[in-house]
């Protein structure tokens, strides 16, 4: 299940990407627009800075800005970013204990495939077709 706080950093580079490319955002502007509590927004942004998927810039006309194109994103890449864990089971997280039981489990497969799903969904769709589908509908 994806969390709120992965929801919210959706919504967040969604507004984002709506906005002229190299201007800044100030967070109180994108907080007023989504609904979302500054405080709550400021630890989403901390962690989308970190991880290089957003810029920030301190003091008089700084806010946040996309560091690439719209295109260049993908859900899986702002909600792993996000702190979110798409991995169906813990087994095949990539910092897993091996597991004794992984070449007798009759399960291992399916959830390979099912993360093998999921992952390709989420990496295969990028903010833009986000943007774009709501445009649409």
């Amino acid at each position: 299940m994806i969390s709120t706080k992965g929801r919210y950093a959706l919504r967040l580079m969604i507004d984002l990407a709506t906005q002229e490319p190299d201007t800044y955002i100030p967070l109180k502007d994108i907080s007023k627009r989504q609904g979302i509590s500054e405080k709550y927004m400021e630890n989403i942004i901390k962690e989308l800075v970190r991880q290089k998927l957003i810029k920030g810039l301190r003091g008089k006309g700084g806010g946040y800005k996309l560091l690439k194109p719209a295109s260049e994103y993908s859900v899986g890449e702002i909600l792993t970013a996000a702190g979110e864990q798409l991995t169906p089971v813990a087994c095949l997280l990539p910092d897993a204990e091996i597991c004794e039981r992984e070449h007798s489990c009759p399960t291992i497969a399916m959830w390979r495939k099912f993360d093998k799903i999921s992952h390709d969904f989420f990496y295969g769709i990028t903010l833009a077709e986000l943007l774009s589908d709501k445009r649409q509908g």
